[in-house]
């Protein structure tokens, strides 16, 4: 079975730090925020993923760019699109509100060693951090 997903993903930056998640049972690091239910607005599914996952709320939000990425998970191919936006939060927290994942601020220098999927989008944000340009990408 293949599987087509929309995705949203907050870059949250804080003192020069990166605000990341840990997936507990795959071992790999992502940027926070989830899929974007039938109907939803990407704006409306980024703020519900920030205040379940978080428990945040957000003063700014900007579009910075998209990232399409094809993987496998548990024997079955996902093709993902990516919306990336740029979030300043009311204030950050680092406690997860669900059980299989974790969140930590880590230094550029962290951010850039660690394994953060999808690679393209971790690319794209390094080379954002210089230029500013809108971001597309694909991993496919």
């Amino acid at each position: 079975m293949k599987n087509f997903e929309i995705c949203i993903r907050a870059i949250i930056q804080s003192k020069n730090r990166f605000l990341i998640c840990w997936h507990k049972e795959k071992n790999y690091y992502f940027f926070p925020g989830g899929h974007i239910k039938f109907g939803e607005s990407a704006k409306k599914a980024l703020l519900r993923e920030l205040k379940e996952e978080l428990g945040i709320s957000v003063k700014r939000i900007s579009f910075i760019g998209a990232v399409e990425n094809i993987f496998t998970e548990e024997n079955q191919k996902h093709h993902e699109l990516n919306l990336i936006f740029e979030v300043e939060p009311n204030k950050i927290k680092v406690r997860s509100g669900e059980d299989h994942i974790d969140f930590f601020l880590i230094t550029k220098n962290d951010f850039r060693q660690k394994k953060i999927l999808p690679l393209a989008l971790k690319k794209s944000i390094l080379k954002w951090l210089k230029d500013k340009k809108l971001i597309w990408a694909s991993q496919i």
